[in-house]
């Protein structure tokens, strides 16, 4: 695994997600509690921002179409969407968050 620091936890509000581009990867940052994933940040079902999308809890809702994602899996979870997004190993360490985007 090759973790990178993209952001300081405190950087990232629950309800706000982050967008940050690692190795021209764009990579959506969520925040849910103490909790922080990490997935692809284009929809797979129209190209779309899923970082300026609505995020409620573990669901992510796409600013475009209105297709949702569980960011714990990136499973689609509401229709036009119906192919997952990849997601990406996260972990803090010292308040940093480092992600790993070739894990999947």
């Amino acid at each position: 695994m090759a973790f990178v620091r993209v952001l300081r936890q405190d950087e990232v509000k629950e309800g706000h997600p982050q967008l940050v581009t690692i190795d021209g990867t764009d990579v959506a940052v969520f925040r849910v509690g103490h909790e922080i994933f990490a997935i692809d940040d284009l929809c797979s079902h129209a190209e779309a921002s899923l970082a300026e999308g609505d995020q409620r809890g573990y669901i992510i809702e796409c600013p475009r179409h209105g297709g949702r994602f569980d960011i714990r899996t990136g499973k689609a979870k509401h229709f036009p969407a119906v192919s997952p997004v990849r997601t990406f190993a996260t972990k803090v360490e010292d308040g940093e968050i480092f992600i790993d985007i070739e894990s999947d």
